[in-house]
Formats: structure tokens, sequence, C-alpha cells
């Protein structure tokens, strides 16, 4: 349920290797041929004559031309006809064809044949893997791209790393973080200058609590290694909004397509009628911003607004992820699917909508299409909730924030020009469905000790803050401290690293994850949350003041590392909010040790947190609508 900022899958998932041409499979090439009739291809196919490098060349000569099937066919018959050293390369090739003819078990064949031809050949086996991953056969797949990185003697260091990266990226997927991790680690060893694979090795270090996170590797040095951390390890790393600003604009510029001159949405007719708001986003489901938003959605104003939803959200058959998703689609009035659409047909989708305000859930974070937003179909382009951070992206004017989350002193460090809201940025769902109390016994939480709690995902956690956790546990006597067990090896490092600072183990004790109304209702058995920093709870600190929990947390000086102040602020709490690491040692030990103090905090809490300006989504939905409409009015009359 926290806040879900991620980046994109490890190390790209490789495409697999295309089709072998007749330079590189180290035969004689033949002169350009041009394409002959199908039956006298075939013929000299079938003839057992037909050179490799003129097979090459004629099936390359076929593809060209949009004939993928015929230069498959000829690769089928000269297979059948030909002995050749070679034939290992035009099993290869015949592969690769049918693969992308969308024949996959015919591909795992031809790749079969080659293998035969020729044991240990490694572009067969590395496509084997990926064909293997894509009919969901985890381990056949690693098992191919084992072969490759552990060969002897080893082949050329591309293959090595395509299968080194391939199989990481496929174990992070997995959760197999240690395995993982051991494979980037190798890969790192044998080429430095890899920021993909930086980027997931110090991430998957997060996730396990494996600190320090930038744990020396290879040659990578340690400016490569800052240089390679993305924007969400960053936040997590550190509250400099100078490092977060560098990461975000370095992404934009390895990433993003340079936005043309033009912008789209000058070149259709001019907006009228009501103001229409388009939400972008691939997360409109049970994700971080698909539980924030329903209400935001539903209470729109239509007889000023229309609201469109240009989503690519993955579909599931899972019912909760259905019924999140179904309450969203019917609060749009308008959705287009933009999944399998390119970039730009999707902005253009957006321009000829007549979109006056755009608004990116997104950002940079997972799945994330940025250059939807390069193209300015909408002549006001706004960032909500997705990135709690600048973006850096070419064509995201605004970004909706509070004078608490959003200082004077951080804007030269935003790309993005602030919309106030007069309370707090963020709006969440007043709808949420809670399971019945649960009791301590069934999360294992003794009876009568102080519970502190931090639900947030353990990629949040740093040495330091659980360092002050430690500290907090150690001065308040008989208190636990009630973590979200996100894997194992996190769970196994946070014990060791208690033990270590001289707190028994047994006081962290580890919830599992459940379905949103359990995970909600068990908010009630915490005495104090204790926030994360610099990444602070977003979701998770809604949650926890919705079920009226008291949290502690600290404001730094990002926009990430401000979310939960504002929400303590904009329920009445400003007194939780600390600005320094020992203050808020200091205010976490005074509460655990008063728990009177903390009964009357939840009294406030259960009388008045629901009804404070937090809670207060219709006005806060008010607010929101006045800025866009402003701005969608400025921008027709200019």
């Amino acid at each position: 349920m926290d806040s879900a900022l991620a980046q994109k899958p490890p190390v790209a998932p490789a495409a697999a290797l295309t089709p072998i041409a007749a330079a590189a499979a180290s035969v004689a090439a033949v002169p350009a041929a041009s394409a002959a009739p199908a039956d006298a291809l075939q013929q000299a196919a079938r003839s057992g004559a037909m050179p490799l490098p003129e097979l090459l060349d004629r099936a390359s000569t076929l593809q060209a031309a949009g004939e993928a099937e015929r230069a498959a066919a000829l690769y089928d018959a000269w297979l059948a006809n030909t002995a050749s050293p070679l034939r290992h390369v035009a099993g290869f090739n015949w592969g690769a064809l049918l693969s992308q003819l969308g024949r996959n078990t015919e591909a795992e064949a031809a790749y079969a044949l080659a293998l035969q031809a020729q044991p240990g050949f490694a572009p067969a086996l590395l496509n084997l893997g990926h064909l293997c991953e894509r009919r969901g056969d985890v381990e056949a797949a690693l098992a191919h791209w084992h072969a490759v990185f552990d060969a002897a003697p080893p082949p050329t260091l591309e293959h090595r790393l395509h299968a080194l990266n391939n199989a990481a990226r496929l174990l992070e997927v997995q959760r197999r973080y240690p395995e993982a991790e051991a494979l980037m680690r190798r890969s790192l060893e044998l080429k430095a200058e890899q920021n993909d694979v930086i980027q997931h090795y110090v991430h998957i270090r997060q996730k396990q609590c494996a600190w320090p996170h930038y744990l020396p590797v290879g040659e990578v040095s340690p400016n490569q290694l800052l240089m390679g951390t993305s924007l969400l390890a960053t936040m997590g790393l550190s509250d400099d909004p100078a490092l977060q600003l560098l990461s975000s604009v370095r992404f934009v510029h390895e990433k993003v397509p340079k936005a043309p001159p033009v912008a789209l949405h000058t070149q259709m007719p001019p907006r009228s009628g009501k103001v229409k708001i388009g939400y972008l986003s691939g997360d409109l489901h049970m994700h971080a911003v698909g539980l924030l938003t329903p209400e935001l959605f539903e209470l729109h104003d239509r007889s000023r607004f229309e609201v469109w939803a240009f989503c690519w959200t993955p579909e599931s058959a899972q019912p909760v992820f259905q019924r999140q998703r179904q309450r969203i689609l019917k609060a749009m009035d308008h959705h287009v699917r933009l999944a399998g659409v390119d970039d730009t047909t999707a902005a253009r989708l957006i321009a000829q909508a007549g979109i006056d305000v755009l608004v990116d859930l997104q950002g940079l974070t997972s799945g994330a299409r940025p250059a939807i937003l390069g193209l300015r179909a909408a002549p006001v382009q706004v960032s909500y909730l997705g990135l709690p951070g600048t973006s850096a992206l070419p064509g995201v004017d605004w970004m909706l924030a509070d004078r608490f989350v959003m200082p004077p002193e951080l804007l030269p460090y935003c790309t993005e020009k602030p919309i106030y809201l007069p309370h707090c940025y963020q709006v969440s769902d007043r709808q949420r469905e809670v399971a019945p109390m649960p009791t301590r016994a069934q999360y294992g939480l003794p009876e009568g000790a102080f519970v502190f709690g931090s639900f947030n995902n353990n990629h949040k956690f740093t040495p330091e803050m659980f360092g002050a956790w430690m500290r907090i546990l150690a001065q308040v006597p008989g208190s636990v401290l009630w973590l979200l067990a996100d894997n194992d090896t996190a769970r196994d490092n946070m014990r060791a690293a208690a033990a270590a600072q001289g707190v028994a183990p047994e006081r962290l004790i580890f919830a599992p994850r459940v379905a949103p109304p359990e995970y909600l209702a068990r908010f009630q058995l915490i005495d104090l949350m204790l926030d994360t920093f610099p990444f602070n709870a977003g979701t998770t600190a809604s949650d926890a003041l919705w079920m009226g929990t008291p949290m502690v947390t600290r404001a730094g000086r990002t926009y990430i590392s401000r979310m939960a102040g504002s929400l303590l602020n904009a329920i009445g709490l400003p007194d939780l909010v600390t600005e320094t690491l020992a203050d808020y040692e200091s205010l976490a030990v005074t509460l655990g040790r008063q728990p009177a103090r903390v009964a009357s905090i939840r009294r406030y809490l259960a009388e008045h947190g629901r009804s404070s300006a937090l809670f207060d989504l219709p006005q806060l939905v008010r607010d929101i609508e006045s800025e866009f409409e402003r701005l969608a009015l400025a921008a027709r009359a200019a």
C-alpha cells in the first residue's frame, strides 16, 4: 500500500538477438541479391548446393521486402537439405525469424537444432532463454542464461553481459534478491560502465536492507555509483534537492526523446466548452495512486469539467484489482486505452480530444511514458502524486503542491512551477473498506507492550533511521517495532542490525502482506507510527491517520521528505513534525514513555481527524478545480 515510486524493470529485458547477417557469420559475403521468384529460391535451397552466404543474403532481402514468412521457409528448406559446418548459423536465424513471427514453439525447435549443430552456441541459448521466460518457464530461462555466462571457454563479453543482466532481471522480478545481486556484481566486475545495472544494484541493496547501500564492486567508481543511482533510490538515500534534480536531469538526457519544436496541441482546433481534464497513468488500479484518487475523479464538478483517463494500466483477473479498476473507470467520462499504442499516436489522441489540462500521475516511475508529455498534447501539463519530486521532464509545467511540501527554498531545484493548494497536496479516498479490528495475538504482538510501527516499504529504510529506531526501543522498556516483511533477506539483515546495536531481535515483529481491508484494520494495533526519512510515507501516512494512528515524522529539504509533515499539519498535529534526527528520536521516546499522551492524540484523531482539512475531499477537489480552470482559461485566451 506504500507510496509506489518504482523504476524500470532491471537492466532492460534485453531483446532477443536478431538474425545474423552474412558478414557477421564469419563467411564470405556475396553480392547483394534481389528478390527471386519463390519457386526458384525454394528449389535452390532444397538443392543442397546453395552457399550459406547466399542463403543469409537472400533471406535478408526477403525480410527487408516484408516477406518474413518466405524467408523462414527458405531457412527451413535449406536446413532440411544441406550439410554444412555452419548449420548452427542458419538454425539460429530461422529461430529468430520464427520468434518474430510469433511461432514460438517452432522457434524453440530451430534453436535446438542450432545447438545440436554447435553445442553451447551462445546466441541460440540467449534467445531460448527469452522464449522460455515468455512462456513462464523461469527455471529453464535461467538455465539457458547460466549456460552462457558459466561457459568454458567464455563467450564474447557482449553475450556474457546479456546473459548475466537478463538472469539478474528475472531473479529480481521473482524477488530472489541475493541471487540477483550476485549476478549484478559479476556483470559490473566484467564491465563497470553500465548505468542500468548500477541503478538496480543500488536499489536491490535497498530492498534487502543491505547496508551500506553503496558497497564497492569491481572497478565501479564512487562517482559512477552516485551517477547510476535511480531517482527512486536517490530519494531514499538523500534529502539533497540538488542530487534529486541531477538524477532526474540525467534520466531525461539519457532516456527521453527530445521534444519537437512545435507543441502538438497548437495544431488542433481552439478549445471551448467545459474544461477537459485528462489523467495520464498506467497505475489506475491496486497501486498507491489508484488507491488515493478514486474520489478525486468521482467528485469533479461535471457542470464545469469533463474528465478523461488515458491509461495503459495492465489487466488482471484478480477480483480486488478488477473492483478498484472498475470504480476508477466508472468515475471517468471517457476512457482511452493506450496499451499497445505508440507514444506519438497516444499524444495525438490526447490532443484530438481537446484536453485542456493533462495531469501526469506517473512522472519517472515504473512504466511511465514521458515521451507523451514531451509532445505537449495539452496546453497545461501538471505533475501529481506519482512522483513526489521534480521530474525535469520537458513539457511538464506545473506540480500540485502545498506550501509545506514545496517551500520557497526548494523551488530552484524544481523544473515545475507549484500550484499551491491551501491545506495539503494529497487527495485520499474516504470510502476505503476496513476489516474488523484484529487482536494483538493474531499478529504476535505482546499484550501491554508499546507498539511502534512502520509499514513503509523496506527500501525506504536507511541505517541512520534504523539506528534511531533501535535507540528509541532501547529507551522505551518493553516496546516493540512492527514492520512489514518485504523479503527474508531484509528481515534477517534488520534482525542482525538490531542485535549489533544491543536490541533483542525478537523485539522486531514482522507483519505479512494482506488485503487492503485487513491492512487498514491493523493500524489500530499500533500505538505510534515511526516515519521513514528521507523518503517519507505518503499513502501509508494517509492510511495511518485515517485509521486514527498517530505518527512522528522528520521533515527535510525535499518534497518527498516533507510529505508526512504536510499531512500532519493538515490534520492539526504539527507538534508531531520534527526537523532533526535528534528531535525525532526524542519525541518518539517521550511519547513511548507517556502512553496517556498518545491516547490523548488518538482521541483527538477519533473525534476530529476525519473532519479535518486533510480529509475534506470535496473542498480539496474544488481547490484543484479552481486552479485547473484558471490555467485552462488563461491558455485558451493566449
